[in-house]
């Protein structure tokens, strides 16, 4: 695998970021992983009526579907798994366990897309992960040279200078960090790099 693209929560309702990032993959020869976790969708499942958890799980679950329905619209082959089908990502006592094996197993051309639900060995059923985790995860067990992030400026679609760049979140100030930075990573210490839907 290539590289590895994290998609969080705050950019899986902008349609037109995903548009821009399914574009850009369409123009990519070599395959990648990409991982997501929940979005806004969970908050308007929980408004029906749902439990917060059970409405996560269901709110990963569909978006993994819808994610490779609208990729497919741009012409791109993806393979999408929740990670705790077929064992391929599990956790017990914090500790996150890839299967390898069952990775290698798929073919080799299209993307990867892999919800960041894992099986948790304690109770046997799925488990929503921390993306930063699973991401560091992933990296090790795969020695991906880098963990991609995307600016939620939106305007920095349009102002392509500065992109990409490689930084540490923790060490950035907070007027950074609030406006490119997902929540879930600010507080990363390890490299990543930052781009934009159009310069993946």
């Amino acid at each position: 695998m290539n590289f590895l693209a994290v998609l969080d929560y705050e950019h899986l309702d902008n349609g037109m970021f995903l548009t821009a990032f399914a574009r850009s993959l369409a123009q990519k020869k070599e395959s990648g992983i990409i991982i997501h976790s929940d979005s806004e969708y969970t908050d308007r499942l929980i408004q029906t009526g749902m439990m917060r958890e059970d409405a996560r799980l269901r709110a990963i679950k569909d978006l993994n579907h819808r994610l490779i329905a609208l990729f497919a619209d741009q012409g791109v082959s993806t393979i999408g798994v929740n990670g705790y089908q077929k064992s391929l990502i599990q956790i017990k006592d914090d500790q996150i366990y890839i299967n390898r094996d069952q990775v290698h197993r798929f073919p080799s051309q299209p993307m990867l897309l892999i919800s960041g639900l894992a099986e948790d060995l304690s109770s046997k059923s799925p488990t929503a992960l921390s993306l930063p985790d699973m991401a560091l995860s992933f990296q090790n067990h795969f020695n991906i040279n880098e963990i991609t992030l995307f600016s939620m400026d939106e305007s920095s679609s349009f102002i392509k200078g500065d992109f990409p760049m490689d930084i540490i979140p923790s060490e950035k100030d907070q007027d950074f960090l609030e406006k490119h930075i997902p929540k879930s990573f600010r507080g990363f210490n390890k490299k990543v790099k930052l781009s934009t839907p159009d310069t993946f």
